[in-house]
C-alpha cells in the first residue's frame, strides 16, 4: 500500500517523512537538523527500529546509556524505553525508522527526563 508523503512534527520535535504503511508497521525516514536536541519521550504500545542513513549525534537510552549515531548504525527502541537524540553541529541527522506496530499518532508518546536540554519543540 502506498501512501501519500508529507513532512509533519513528530511528538519529540524531529521531522518526520511518512514512506509506507501496512496493518504490521509503518515506516519514516526521521530528520533532525544539525545542532538540534530533541525532547525525551516514551512510546507506550510501539517498538521502533533505526537505521542512520546520514548525519552523526548521538541517541540516549533510558536505562542503557548513549549510543553513537552515523550513517550504517542502527538502535531497537523498546516500548516503554525513553529515549532523546541529538545531531552533531555538521549536517543532519537522518534516519530510517520502522515503527511495530504502525505509528497510532501522537498520544502514543509520553514526555519524560532525558539528560539534555531539548532545542525543538514537539507535539506533545
Amino acid at each position: 500500500m502506498s501512501v501519500t508523503r508529507t513532512i509533519e512534527t513528530a511528538p519529540d520535535g524531529s521531522s518526520v517523512e511518512l514512506l509506507q504503511r501496512t496493518a504490521f508497521a509503518s515506516q519514516c525516514l526521521c530528520s533532525l537538523p544539525a545542532s538540534a536536541v530533541s525532547k525525551a519521550v516514551r512510546h507506550r504500545s510501539v517498538e521502533e527500529l533505526w537505521y542512520v542513513v546520514a548525519g552523526t549525534g548521538e541517541l540516549w537510552l533510558e536505562g542503557t546509556g548513549n549510543i553513537r549515531l552515523a550513517a550504517g548504525v542502527s538502535a531497537r527502541i523498546e516500548t516503554g524505553r525513553g529515549f532523546q537524540f541529538r545531531a552533531d553541529a555538521d549536517e543532519t541527522l537522518r534516519i530510517h525508522i520502522t515503527t511495530l506496530p504502525p505509528w497510532p499518532g501522537d498520544a502514543e508518546a509520553e514526555t519524560v527526563t532525558g539528560p539534555w536540554q531539548a532545542t525543538l519543540k514537539g507535539t506533545l
